[in-house]
């Protein structure tokens, strides 16, 4: 598969679609597993889950609802440090299951902030599902419940996630080259 070039930067293949999609499938499958008979409330992170979020609906079976909103904290290939909502969540979460879907997670930064916030309206269970994790950078001691790929400290494009806004399209997922 061929390298490809956002902006000024160039990236090479790392995960392809088909890798993708068997581990989305295997983590959907394990969620209609444990949420069998029971309805769940899935929150999408936007902008980056959105992809994730809809082929990983695309393979539950599970009685589901989903909503999305928008939490921003980087800025070009680098965190900023701060977390803005910038479209909220009007769902009231008490005594809903309730699984968060995050294209990736870092410092854990952006879920160390908005997971008091969930807590807080009292969700019969809260689960996390995250497509990416970058183990070796995380900062909070966050609960990833049903995990995609752990991956090396090395960023990432593709399949919903963007460089400076560019780049989210791409099927695979590519990491920045040497």
């Amino acid at each position: 598969m061929p390298a490809i070039r956002v902006h000024d930067k160039n990236f090479d293949v790392y995960l392809s679609e088909f890798e993708i999609q068997q581990r989305i499938k295997e983590m959907a499958d394990a969620i209609n597993k444990d949420y069998k008979g029971k309805k769940v409330y899935f929150i999408a992170i936007l902008n980056g889950s959105f992809m994730f979020a809809a082929d990983m609906f695309k393979c539950l079976t599970v009685e589901s609802e989903i909503c999305f909103i928008k939490l921003v904290s980087y800025k070009g290939l680098k965190s900023s440090g701060d977390v803005a909502t910038t479209i909220g969540l009007d769902e009231d979460l008490h005594q809903k299951h309730v699984i968060i879907l995050e294209d990736i997670i870092d410092t854990g930064k952006t879920m160390h902030y908005f997971l008091p916030k969930l807590f807080h309206q009292q969700p019969a269970s809260l689960k996390i599902a995250a497509l990416l994790h970058k183990a070796e950078m995380t900062q909070y001691d966050i609960p990833i419940d049903y995990t995609g790929f752990v991956i090396p400290n090395k960023f990432v494009v593709g399949y919903g996630l963007d460089y400076d806004g560019l780049g989210r399209n791409y099927r695979d997922i590519y990491q920045l080259a040497d």
